[in-house]
């Protein structure tokens, strides 16, 4: 029986806004979807041919369709990871999430994760064809629209909602304050040469997991930044409450 006094709050351990949970989660997510979108990337453009409108031949290389096979199974494990990654990101800004900023981060997210999935499914759509009758490839009008639309979904759509993306957290970021500044100034770049230069480059395309990889990193390294400050000082007012 308690005498006197009120009896203090407890905290739900399922609570959002953990200090400990939230960037370990963030962290962990935005590592895998870094490495699992850089294999896959990477994988395609060296299995193939630079021109969309090249021939096919290259489908008549079960080395080649395995290698771009290995990459396009990655993209839905890379999707789901983003996805984790963003509601934990809105998890740790909490409530100084700006309402114009939150849509179009979460927007340009799911627009992102959709197109990249949309360009995996085309070209998973060539690869199904050529492996189920390697004697009678696709006709080289079917494979250069087939190529050249999902080149066109990846390298003009996609990561132009990948550079939206960048900069939505880069502004959010300086706005919280939960990342160094060399790193929103990074995002910024990296945002910007998405926009401008990735249609010259297919390689640039690599910029934006090698962000999100470093961006990671910093979250599990610091913590979580101001969230995880702000998150121990209200643990602490509640804790002297109590007592």
């Amino acid at each position: 029986m308690i005498q006197g006094g009120s009896i203090p709050a407890r905290q739900d351990p399922l609570e959002a806004g953990s200090p400990l949970r939230t960037p370990r989660a963030a962290a962990g997510a935005g590592i895998a979807f870094a490495l699992l979108t850089a294999t896959s990337l990477i994988l395609l453009r060296l299995s193939t041919p630079s021109d969309p409108a090249s021939a096919g031949q290259w489908l008549s290389d079960s080395g080649r369709r395995t290698a771009v096979s290995v990459a396009l199974n990655l993209v839905p494990f890379a999707g789901i990871a983003f996805l984790w990654f963003i509601g934990v990101v809105r998890d740790r800004i909490g409530t100084r999430e700006d309402r114009f900023f939150a849509t179009v981060f979460l927007g340009s997210g799911l627009l992102f994760v959709g197109m990249f999935f949309s360009a995996a499914a085309l070209a998973g759509g060539l690869i199904s064809a050529a492996a189920s009758h390697p004697s009678a490839l696709p006709g080289s009008g079917t494979l250069a629209l087939g190529r050249g639309a999902t080149s066109i979904l990846l390298n003009v759509y996609s990561m132009r909602m990948a550079a939206v993306f960048t900069i939505t957290t880069v502004t959010i970021a300086r706005r919280t304050a939960f990342i160094p500044r060399w790193l929103w100034a990074a995002g910024l770049v990296t945002a910007l040469v998405l926009l401008v230069a990735v249609s010259f480059s297919p390689w640039v395309e690599l910029l934006f997991p090698a962000w999100i990889l470093v961006l990671s990193i910093d979250i599990l390294a610091g913590g979580g930044g101001p969230a995880g400050t702000l998150a121990g000082a209200d643990s602490g007012s509640a804790g002297t409450s109590a007592g």
